[in-house]
């Protein structure tokens, strides 16, 4: 199939990315190339934490998954926010939860040679690159 061809592609979809696009793109792909963030993102998919509940459900230093959050932070993957005295984390909205859901099921996919869903996705031959 052709995105031309899928009018639910139309539009945005078939524009190439923009350079800030991609730079933005990448700095959350290399913010998913670490194991504690990725674990991190993922619990933070499922609801709010802290710092000391992430640190024990991930099992690192507490230091280190105040790095690892203050990171993604920085890369707009995570929303911080105060409750007293606490910060509180959460995963920046749903493109964050369908990302790193994705990932991990290309893992699973890669990993078990389980085949893909039926890929709605744009199509593009070589002539339209």
């Amino acid at each position: 199939m052709y995105a031309r061809d899928n009018t639910a592609t139309a539009g945005a979809a078939q524009q190439p990315p923009s350079g800030a696009q991609i730079e933005a793109a990448v700095t959350a792909l290399r913010m998913l190339a670490d194991p504690t963030r990725l674990r991190v993102l993922w619990l933070l998919g499922t609801g709010e934490y802290d710092v000391g509940s992430l640190t024990a459900a991930v099992g690192g230093a507490r230091p280190s998954v105040s790095q690892h959050l203050a990171k993604l932070k920085l890369a707009g993957l995570v929303t911080m926010r105060r409750d007293g005295r606490r910060a509180v984390y959460a995963a920046r909205g749903g493109h964050v939860r369908r990302l790193v859901t994705e990932v991990l099921a290309a893992a699973d996919h890669h990993l078990t040679g389980a085949p893909d869903a039926i890929d709605s996705s744009p199509q593009v031959t070589a002539g339209e690159q």
